[in-house]
């Protein structure tokens, strides 16, 4: 039991790591844990829209996916021109004498491979996560997403994903707000 004690505080830092990517973006921010939840919501939805995934493997693959970035960090694409992060070493020392240790070992060899359906979407999830950030950061003024967004939705592997970016891309933001408040009978007042 200890050592799920463990492994679940070395979770909860994930809230505490910053994403690194948006220091080069020159907007938005996000944490690590932030991150994983936004992308196993993704794939949540992408699992409604996929019945014949295995949802359940999609989710938890998103929930794992950065886990071991608690030991090495979230270093960008720049950075791991510099530096080589050993992530199995991590992924080894994380899930030591974890009971269930084997089972998040595969869920993140399964997401790295990327050759099944669901690490597929699981990939396009956390590109979609990017893609919302980047398209929320457009809509309020921001120029650099604009570099950025041709080469994340040319990442893009699903037809789902594709789909569901295709509609991001048309959407405004603040849209989902606006019709629930703007648009109500007595919203404006």
């Amino acid at each position: 039991m200890k050592s799920i004690a463990d492994l679940l505080f070395e979770a909860k830092m994930l809230k505490e790591i910053p994403r690194s990517g948006y220091h080069f973006l020159g907007a938005g921010r996000e944490s690590v844990a932030e991150h994983c939840f936004m992308i196993t919501f993704i794939a949540y939805a992408m699992s409604e829209m996929e019945p014949d995934v295995d949802a359940s493997r999609l989710i938890r693959m998103c929930i794992v996916h950065d886990l071991p970035e608690a030991r090495i960090g979230d270093l960008n694409y720049v950075q791991k021109n510099y530096v080589t992060p050993h992530e199995n070493r991590a992924v080894a020392d994380t899930i030591r004498d974890v009971p269930f240790g084997n089972a998040i070992a595969e869920l993140l060899a399964e997401f790295n491979a990327g050759e099944t359906r669901e690490a597929r979407l699981a990939k396009d999830a956390d590109q979609i996560a990017f893609i919302l950030d980047l398209k929320a950061l457009s809509d309020i003024g921001h120029t650099t997403p604009h570099k950025w967004l041709p080469v994340v939705l040319n990442r893009l592997q699903t037809e789902t994903g594709k789909q569901l970016a295709d509609n991001i891309m048309k959407t405004g933001w603040d849209e989902w707000w606006l019709k629930n408040y703007i648009d109500r009978p007595g919203g404006n007042q």
